[in-house]
């Protein structure tokens, strides 16, 4: 059965992804920070891949949801 549960990770090459938590495979969401971007950020890299992967995550509910709508109102549409 599938997780429901999502984790972050740091990858050992200092990037951060996205995953299931109980299952093994690619990751949902990886991302990478440039050099000047990781010498400019310095510890806060990861409160700032917290916030991306949160936004993302925000974004796919509202897209899940307008779509899910999308098809209510498909099935309840009558043509004559």
């Amino acid at each position: 059965m599938s997780s429901a549960f999502l984790e972050i990770i740091e990858l050992p090459s200092g990037d951060f992804a996205l995953q299931k938590a109980d299952e093994e495979g690619d990751a949902l969401v990886t991302i990478t920070f440039s050099k000047d971007a990781k010498e400019f950020l310095k510890e806060h890299n990861v409160t700032v891949a917290k916030a991306m992967i949160g936004a993302g995550i925000q974004t796919v509910g509202v897209i899940s949801k307008q779509m899910a709508d999308t098809d209510a109102d498909d099935e309840n549409r009558v043509v004559h």
